[in-house]
């Protein structure tokens, strides 16, 4: 069973390596593209179906059978479980809406093999219980992204881009510095080997510098405050397809790394280290949210938004317990399935309409109705507004700060929430309502649905995660209840080393 773990991780790559050699047969390319990401959902739904039966179980795989700390190490816990499942669930929906969007010309540079390298990077990073390793990954992953995000060339893609490469090569370097300082003060990189040495180490003040490191490090690529200037323009760029990954999925790798390191390895001092991620969170939270209401383009709103919404993640972190974390894991998978959503969905009326302007559209509603309700349903979800996932999630987070009293993130929280709902609406109403601005003939009725079929699964998905709040808020207690114990992980990966 612990081979199993490589699948993950070597069916991406392996599809990607295939797709160089097809690059110029774009019907091939698809057809092969289209079966690997189903066949990647499959793997993933059984390797999270293999952990969540036992709950206690973490399936480990020593790579070329070298035992931990010494040699590369996989791990699968329900948190990288359900990272992998998600990553699989985006990865799929965003490929077959690519297939209804993207252009020919695209499609002949490559655009499949970097789709899947990506991937592979995406889930090596989830899988990984090394921290160099995750270095690894993380640059696989950001090398994929750097083609992505300039594919196709145009020249505002460029302009825009620089700002994410130059600030992804700044953390990259501060990651290399922080592993150097952490292999000098430890003696190893390997996760479990970490959290059983700074338990006992008693060096606080390098340990605490050390953290501050790597929260940098994380807090850059994940786009927490003051780092997260990089994303709203370079993430308006792309076609839908990527926007809606890089938005969905991208970001969240970073977040699960700082969940990963500040609750197995930087716990020795929680008060020093979890109140600025605390803070950090706030602060992402109320001037993400700022930048969305003062837009008027239906990309760009939603690229603050991400800011905005990573701050409900990593206030889950910065309160730590366990309440507080499962409303974390909840509130990322909400948002992963939704915001990849709203993103397809601004690309079909872009698609529709020839813009992302809100003040050129208008009438959707009349000529597109299942686009202007299923939109609806996602934008409420982001806002928090019940019976939807955004609400139950949110609702975990602010409960458990007041159970801490922490009252002003919760003020935070609830002002950010009700600013997300008036820019939803304002979306809603510019887009969607008031008079047509498509005339009657125009409209391709079959084109709709075709750009419809690949979102329909996540806006399903919302809803039921919002109806089924209960299951899915115990899977997210076990979640929480895994991470907060690093025991089990420790005696996972190292047995009775």
């Amino acid at each position: 069973m612990s081979n199993f773990l490589m699948l993950p991780i070597l069916l991406p790559m392996f599809i990607g390596t295939l797709l160089i050699f097809f690059a110029k047969k774009h019907k091939l390319q698809r057809v092969i593209a289209g079966i690997a990401v189903i066949a990647q959902l499959g793997v993933a739904v059984y390797l999270g179906y293999m952990v969540y039966v036992d709950a206690t179980q973490i399936i480990t795989l020593n790579v070329g059978d070298w035992d931990a700390p010494f040699g590369i190490v996989l791990v699968a816990d329900m948190l990288a479980t359900m990272m992998v499942l998600l990553s699989s669930i985006v990865g799929a929906v965003c490929l077959f809406f690519a297939f209804k969007t993207i252009h020919s010309d695209r499609e002949k540079f490559y655009f499949y093999p970097f789709y899947f390298f990506l991937l592979t990077g995406v889930n090596g990073a989830f899988l990984t219980g090394d921290l160099f390793n995750l270095f690894v990954f993380f640059e696989v992953m950001l090398i994929a992204s750097y083609v992505l995000i300039v594919h196709g060339g145009t020249g505002y893609q460029l302009r825009e881009s620089f700002k994410y490469v130059v600030m992804n090569m700044v953390a990259s370097a501060f990651f290399l510095v922080g592993l150097a300082l952490l292999y000098a003060t430890t003696g190893t990189l390997n996760m479990a080997d970490l959290a059983e040495r700074v338990q006992v180490m008693g060096q606080e003040g390098i340990l605490n510098v050390i953290a501050i490191i790597f929260l940098f490090v994380f807090g850059a690529k994940g786009a927490l405050f003051p780092l997260y200037f990089w994303l709203p323009k370079s993430y308006y760029g792309p076609p839908a397809a990527i926007s809606a990954l890089f938005g969905g999925l991208l970001t969240k790798v970073g977040i699960y790394a700082i969940i990963r390191i500040f609750t197995l390895i930087f716990i020795h001092n929680t008060g020093f280290t979890h109140t600025i991620i605390l803070a950090l969170a706030g602060a992402t939270m109320f001037f993400g949210v700022l930048g969305a209401v003062s837009q008027f383009d239906f990309k760009r709103i939603l690229s603050y938004h991400i800011i905005s919404q990573v701050g409900y993640m990593v206030m889950g972190l910065g309160i730590y317990t366990q309440l507080a974390l499962a409303g974390a894991i909840y509130y990322i998978a909400h948002h992963i399935i939704v915001k990849s959503a709203l993103f397809l969905f601004a690309g079909a009326t872009e698609k529709i309409t020839g813009t992302t302007d809100l003040k050129k559209m208008g009438g959707l509603l009349k000529t597109h109705p299942w686009v202007g309700w299923l939109f609806f349903i996602s934008a409420m979800s982001l806002a928090g507004i019940p019976p939807l996932s955004g609400f139950f999630s949110k609702f975990a987070l602010i409960l458990s700060a007041i159970q801490e009293q922490s009252y002003i993130i919760v003020t935070v929280a609830l002002v950010v929430g009700i600013l997300t709902l008036f820019s939803m609406m304002k979306i809603f109403m510019y887009a969607f309502w008031g008079e047509a601005t498509i005339p009657a003939d125009k409209i391709n009725r079959k084109e709709m649905f075709s750009l419809l079929r690949p979102i329909i699964p996540l806006v399903a998905l919302t809803i039921c995660l919002g109806f089924f709040a209960e299951p899915v808020f115990q899977y997210s207690l076990g979640v929480a209840d895994q991470i907060l114990d690093p025991a089990n992980y420790i005696q996972a990966v190292l047995g009775s080393k």
